[in-house]
């Protein structure tokens, strides 16, 4: 199955103030590169040769190998272009209230994961927990892949690689966190939390 990458450029007009047109069109194009390399991944684990599967080197141990980060690198940025958006969204009542019982009250859940993005050179997700039925905050390091719990949804997404902001504010992470959550864009994520427990879908 061949994937297409999503077009993102609503965002242009909708960061205004925030992202700028070059620091997102280096974004997308970043993006586009983690679809082009999952694709070539899945397309030559096709005829890769399963029997020399080892753990030193074969082309198909490698390709394995390498399939997450591409996946990840492709979800993770369709999920944190999909949940920015214009500033002034209103936090949907139940993801606050799912936040404060995850935090105690809704300024400590913001105030973790400012201080776990200035910790992170990767991903801080909000997750809805199906191991535990919390809502969690993941801290995903390195190449996508390491540290990435399992049996999550992701509720937000929040790229913290250099990439995602450098232009725009060089080493200023905080500044470029803090016009961050003046631009979630809550409609996604409200949608994401109704598919789970914490946004009290009746069953």
């Amino acid at each position: 199955m061949a994937h297409e990458p999503k077009d993102f450029r609503r965002l242009i007009s909708e960061c205004q103030g925030f992202l700028s047109e070059k620091q997102l069109q280096a974004h997308f194009t970043l993006y586009q590169g983690y679809v082009k390399k999952l694709n070539e991944i899945e397309s030559s684990l096709q005829q890769a040769d399963r029997e020399q599967a080892n753990y030193s080197y074969s082309e198909y141990s490698e390709l394995r190998r390498r399939e997450p980060v591409a996946y990840n690198g492709t979800v993770l940025h369709e999920l944190y272009f999909e949940n920015l958006g214009a500033k002034g969204g209103a936090v949907p009542p139940a993801f606050k209230k799912a936040a404060e019982r995850a935090l105690g009250t809704w300024d400590a859940a913001v105030a973790d994961l400012k201080a776990m993005a200035e910790s992170a050179h990767g991903w801080v997700l909000v997750t809805y927990d199906w191991n535990f039925g919390v809502v969690r905050h993941n801290l995903v390091q390195s190449e996508h892949h390491v540290g990435l719990l399992p049996n999550q949804t992701v509720l937000i997404a929040i790229d913290c690689w250099e990439h995602a902001y450098f232009a725009d504010y060089q080493t200023k992470k905080d500044a470029y966190l803090n016009g961050l959550f003046e631009h979630l864009n809550w409609g996604p994520v409200a949608k994401r939390l109704g598919l789970t427990p914490a946004g009290e879908v009746k069953r």
